[in-house]
């Protein structure tokens, strides 16, 4: 077997001139950005026999995390609004309560895409449905009067 020839590159996968940039690099960094970071002292086994031997651990941070999700209660209020429109009209503002909190979720990163889509869409139909009796309703009362 012979060996295959290997051939210079061709100037479309070559090197372009200058080193490779950091991110920021047009704003004047010219270092990666990172710190010290902080760390609080934790105390090891209370019951040991000899002097405590104090261990660092990270200090934890008192900033609240946002770990609340939207998007579950969302589609609980499109399916309760979407049972309700089967039978009555009167399940259209938790119908379009679901909508808002499904598009709120949608916009959030953390919360789930799939069961915010789910509340959006079951919340679009449970409207159409709740408009759709309501509709039937106000021709009823037309034809009565």
């Amino acid at each position: 077997m012979s060996d295959p020839r290997i051939e210079q590159p061709t100037p479309e996968v070559e090197k372009p001139g200058g080193g490779a940039e950091l991110p920021g690099a047009a704003k004047g960094y010219g270092k990666l950005p990172t710190g010290p970071v902080p760390v609080g002292q934790v105390a090891a086994h209370p019951d040991a026999d000899e002097q405590p031997v104090m261990e660092w651990a990270p200090t934890t941070s008192d900033q609240p995390v946002d770990d609340a999700r939207l998007a579950p209660w969302a589609l609980v209020a499109a399916i309760v609004a979407l049972a309700t429109s089967m039978f009555v009209g009167w399940g259209i503002p938790v119908a379009i309560i679901a909508v808002i909190a499904a598009i709120m979720s949608l916009r959030r990163p953390i919360e789930n895409r799939g069961v915010a889509m789910w509340a959006l869409v079951l919340g679009l139909c449970a409207t159409l449905f709740s408009a759709g009796w309501l509709l039937w309703a106000a021709m009823q009362l037309e034809s009565l009067g």
